[in-house]
């Protein structure tokens, strides 16, 4: 895993709760917001306290990045929502997101971590230590 000295004058600390415009404005910057969560405002409001553990990145105090972990905080635990502003990527913070949760996570004692990136995102998540899982195939409920 990176040295976490290396990364840019960039802040990470645990939230337990966040602005919905930052939210937004990252899940906007990242292609993966919905217009459908506009007429359902709790999805911002609960992300953050429903979330095992939640990550902001910050730049002084403007948020430009997030991360969060779903988990029972005992053996498992799942990364996910990763994203970073455009005008920040390429200079680790995503990284330093990454790192970050996984320190949260062991030590909580969870020692199963896992994630799905987006296609393109392999070498990034195997330069932090995860390996593509031969034999499984993730799933999602259709309806």
């Amino acid at each position: 895993m990176d040295d976490p000295d290396s990364y840019p004058v960039v802040r990470c600390r645990f939230l337990q709760t966040a602005d919905p415009r930052d939210l937004m404005a990252l899940y906007k910057d990242a292609g993966w917001w919905d217009p459908a969560c506009e007429r359902h405002p709790e999805f911002l409001s609960r992300i953050v306290p429903d979330s095992a553990l939640f990550v902001g990145a910050f730049d002084r105090t403007r948020m430009i990045g997030m991360g969060r972990a779903l988990s029972d905080l005992i053996s498992d635990g799942y990364i996910q929502d990763v994203a970073v502003l455009r005008n920040y990527r390429g200079r680790g913070v995503g990284r330093h997101i990454i790192h970050t949760l996984i320190t949260g996570l062991k030590k909580h004692g969870v020692d199963w971590i896992g994630l799905i990136g987006e296609p393109g995102t392999g070498s990034f998540y195997e330069s932090l230590g995860f390996r593509p899982m031969p034999g499984h195939t993730p799933y999602r409920l259709k309806e």
